[in-house]
């Protein structure tokens, strides 16, 4: 006697959830209209495919997360799509149900090879591209390979591959990506229809994330999302990837993505924080404006990121002051703090605050001491703060309003051009009135000869004796002596004495220039100037001259 027993159906193995993908993944573009910021192209693209007029090689450049090679895969779907019922051609909007599209986005169409330059940069791997090319697709309308990152293959990979470049088989099509296109030789780039993907903006990546928070169900601040448009540098891979990041950090503390919360995540200072450090350096506040850094610092934030967020604000009164249109992204305290600003300071001012802010977070970025650095910065913006701007020093020092100079100098700084002296009988009365007068009379070559050149040992009209250490030939004496008796109605005697002489009236000139120069850069007003401007130089003062 058997008993039987009912042991019911076995235990299935649970269903498998859908394994995560994370957002840059799951919102690639599937269709040239989901593709953001490249408007241009598509619209190339439509009328080339409109109009039948394919190039056989395409070549996309740009900066990472643009879109290159979506684009690729994009051009690949519209080549070969044949649309629901499977009679259609070439279209820039694929229908993506036929069995290519749906291949093509799965990456298993074996028509579509793509591969990646980076690891396959020799020419054995260039080789196998180019026999397989000469066979016919297997099922789609065209055989296509997408090249990424291209610039990576070697100088003998490129010059195998030229050849079947310029003239392929009517069914190959060749697509290329790269983010350095200066790397990728110009005969390739002369045999490829060229694609520069552009940055894309903050305003359409805050657009796009907003509708992917939307398709998510997460709640988010726009001024977090622009927060995060910004951090992404016009790419949206980048931004997509902050903002998975920053739901993940809504979803452990709670509620929505708050631009708190991502300044925080980022690293950012915070607003409010950067309007109080800018108004205690305007105000020059040394002590709460290195407090309120120290603050930020403590917290966690990036002493460049603090450098970075004065220079944006700077920027963004500028702007203001120009009069451009405000964005409406900002917080309204943002936008108000900085149309205040607008209308207090001047646009040399705001120039200067630029170059002094930019310059620290140059030195900050290369600083063993970051901190540090960071606040010898904010001194030095808040020192020059409290100096009249370049144009008005300029006009002091033009005007020689600089206090008094040393007395040693003060004849050089009063130099002018010396009105040309004239004794009885019509001669001049020293060497400088005589050289001035050989000016003003038209004999230009003279003048320069004597001024750059003669040293004079004896002045005595109509007698002039000249130091034979700088000789003078025959021809030259000759025309001295022409050009004074010309001048004056009078013979000169023009002779050289073995006698080293007096400075000649260049070198005099620049010795006075150089005495007033030095007595100039130490005046307090100068030499704060120079500690604000460390890379400043002085171009011109009072008394500068010199010999034509």
């Amino acid at each position: 006697m058997a008993d039987s027993f009912d042991l019911g159906e076995p235990p299935q193995p649970a269903a498998k959830a859908n394994p995560y993908r994370v957002l840059a993944r799951k919102y690639r573009p599937q269709t040239f209209r989901e593709l953001i910021g490249q408007d241009a192209m598509v619209t190339t693209l439509g009328n080339a495919i409109k109009r039948d007029r394919l190039a056989h090689a395409f070549l996309m450049t740009g900066v990472r997360g643009v879109g290159k090679t979506s684009t690729a895969r994009l051009i690949a779907k519209a080549l070969n799509c044949v649309g629901p019922d499977g009679t259609g051609g070439p279209t820039i909007d694929p229908c993506g149900v036929c069995e290519p599209c749906r291949a093509i986005a799965e990456g298993r169409h074996i028509d579509v090879i793509e591969m990646d330059a980076a690891s396959h940069t020799g020419v054995d791997d260039v080789r196998e591209i180019i026999d397989a090319a000469r066979y016919a697709a297997v099922s789609a309308r065209y055989k296509i390979y997408i090249v990424d990152e291209v610039h990576m293959l070697s100088k003998n990979a490129f010059n195998a591959l030229l050849k079947t470049l310029e003239e392929p088989p009517a069914h190959v099509k060749f697509l290329f990506a790269t983010t350095e296109v200066n790397k990728v030789p110009i005969t390739v780039l002369s045999r490829c229809q060229r694609f520069d993907l552009r940055r894309i903006s903050a305003e359409q990546l805050a657009a796009h994330f907003a509708f992917v928070c939307g398709e998510e169900g997460v709640q988010a601040e726009p001024e977090a999302l622009m927060l995060i448009a910004r951090a992404a540098e016009g790419s949206a891979r980048d931004g997509l990837s902050i903002l998975d990041q920053g739901i993940a950090h809504a979803g452990l503390e709670g509620g929505g993505v708050t631009a708190d919360a991502v300044r925080q995540m980022l690293g950012l200072s915070d607003r409010g924080a950067v309007r109080d450090l800018l108004g205690l350096v305007l105000a020059g506040d040394a002590a709460r404006a290195l407090a309120s850094l120290r603050r930020q610092y403590d917290y966690g934030v990036d002493p460049q990121s603090v450098l970075r967020s004065l220079l944006e604000t700077v920027h963004g009164i500028t702007l203001a002051k120009v009069g451009t249109a405000e964005d409406p992204a900002q917080a309204i305290e943002e936008r108000n703090a900085r149309s205040e600003w607008a209308d207090k300071l001047s646009f040399p001012a705001l120039h200067r605050l630029w170059q002094l802010f930019l310059k620290g977070h140059d030195e900050v970025a290369k600083a063993a001491l970051p901190i540090e650095a960071a606040e010898m910065a904010l001194l030095r913006a808040i020192h020059a703060s409290t100096l009249p701007d370049p144009g008005e020093l300029a006009k002091q020092i033009a005007s020689g309003k600089l206090g008094a100079l040393p007395a040693s100098a003060a004849p050089a700084a009063a130099a002018q051009p010396a009105p040309v002296a004239e004794e009885r009988g019509g001669m001049p009365a020293d060497f400088p009135a005589m050289v001035a007068l050989l000016e003003d009379k038209g004999h230009h070559a003279v003048a320069a000869q004597l001024g750059h050149g003669a040293r004079v040992v004896r002045y005595a009209p109509p007698e002039l004796v000249l130091s034979g250490s700088r000789p003078m030939s025959a021809d030259t004496l000759r025309d001295v002596a022409e050009a004074l008796k010309k001048t004056t109605g009078q013979v000169w005697k023009i002779g050289l004495e073995d006698a080293p002489g007096a400075p000649t009236l260049r070198e005099k000139d620049k010795a006075d220039e150089e005495a007033t120069r030095l007595a100039i850069l130490d005046t307090p007003l100068v030499k704060a100037a120079f500690a604000a401007f460390p890379e400043a130089e002085l171009e011109a003062w009072p008394g500068k001259r010199s010999i034509a």
